[in-house]
């Protein structure tokens, strides 16, 4: 490569501009033996590749052996040509919890999959359950994502227990509140498969959740929306709940929906259920301007300018032959 072309590389990247997109993703016993099935991992690939952060849930991977599968799949599957016309190689990496449940041989991961170029990991730690209020204790995660214009956010993923699910989605306020007190922050977005929904979660049982009865907390995936694969259920099982009017503002409007995979991948209803009997939900956070971007990055950019146009003025000039 050239420096000129280097040059123009460098202004290229400042300026451009892509979605950031957050996605929930329940891959219903996710273990070794379901990561051979090539179909499967497929289908997976292409969901979690579309995504800059994807939450999966039900991993069941303590060796870490079907984690680090797919994103080597990952890793292989996801380049993508972006405006310049250069090829954009996103690398994803992993964060997990160890395994959560009341069952030491049948625990569930929660599991982090996400771009190293547009998002980095700042702090994680697993909630403490004291009350043993959860199946599998939230494990908490900070990211930072600068193109976005939140920046700075918490996930709290939550898997409840159906039956328990009124109860285990009142205690996530005692969650945010501790991520509050721990990191000075409430920009918090809860996500994942809350049951919240079809008899596990009514309209009276609302009264009793602090994430409902408490102002400031916006629910993303609506109560009538189905996040479910078989056409016997319409429940909105899967949801993703955001804190504060400056978080509800940095999400694309109209953005928060069910990735119906069967009908995106023209699969059907069985091949469906191979990957998971839940659909992936998902939000997308909106990107600064180009001139916020460019604002940031004035200085590297400057510098790189700077850089490339000494090493153009001290190398010997040739004529076209």
């Amino acid at each position: 490569m050239s420096c000129l072309s280097l040059l123009f590389l460098i202004v290229g990247i400042s300026g451009a501009c892509s979605g950031f997109k957050i996605c929930a993703f329940n891959v219903r016993n996710f273990d070794i033996a379901k990561s051979t099935n090539y179909r499967v991992m497929h289908t997976l690939t292409k969901v979690v590749s579309r995504c800059d952060i994807c939450l999966l849930q039900e991993v069941k991977d303590v060796q870490g052996k079907v984690v680090k599968a797919l994103v080597g799949s990952l890793n292989r599957y996801s380049i993508r040509p972006n405006i310049q016309g250069y090829d954009d190689h996103y690398h994803y990496k992993s964060v997990a919890s160890g395994g959560l449940g009341s069952k030491p041989n049948d625990t569930d991961q929660y599991v982090y999959l996400y771009r190293n170029e547009t998002v980095e990991v700042k702090d994680k730690y697993q909630y403490a359950d004291k009350k043993n209020a959860f199946s599998r204790d939230p494990f908490i995660v900070r990211f930072q994502a600068k193109a976005t214009e939140i920046e700075d956010f918490a996930l709290i993923p939550l898997h409840t227990v159906a039956i328990e699910a009124t109860n285990e989605i009142d205690q996530l306020y005692d969650v945010f509140e501790e991520v509050k007190l721990k990191w000075k922050s409430t920009q918090v977005m809860f996500l994942g498969t809350l049951n919240a929904a079809c008899g596990y979660m009514t309209g009276k049982d609302k009264a009793n959740i602090r994430l409902f009865s408490n102002p400031g907390f916006y629910w993303l995936i609506g109560d009538k929306v189905d996040t479910t694969v078989r056409a016997i259920s319409n429940c909105a099982y899967d949801r993703i709940v955001v804190h504060g009017q400056p978080f509800l503002k940095a999400i694309k409007p109209y953005s928060a929906k069910v990735f119906n995979i069967a009908k995106e991948y023209k699969l059907t209803v069985d091949k469906a259920l191979e990957v998971s009997d839940h659909f992936p939900v998902e939000v997308e956070l909106k990107i600064k301007s180009s001139g916020q971007i460019q604002a940031q990055f004035q200085p590297v950019l400057l510098i790189a300018i700077t850089v490339v146009t000494y090493v153009l003025d001290i190398l010997p000039f040739t004529s076209a032959v």
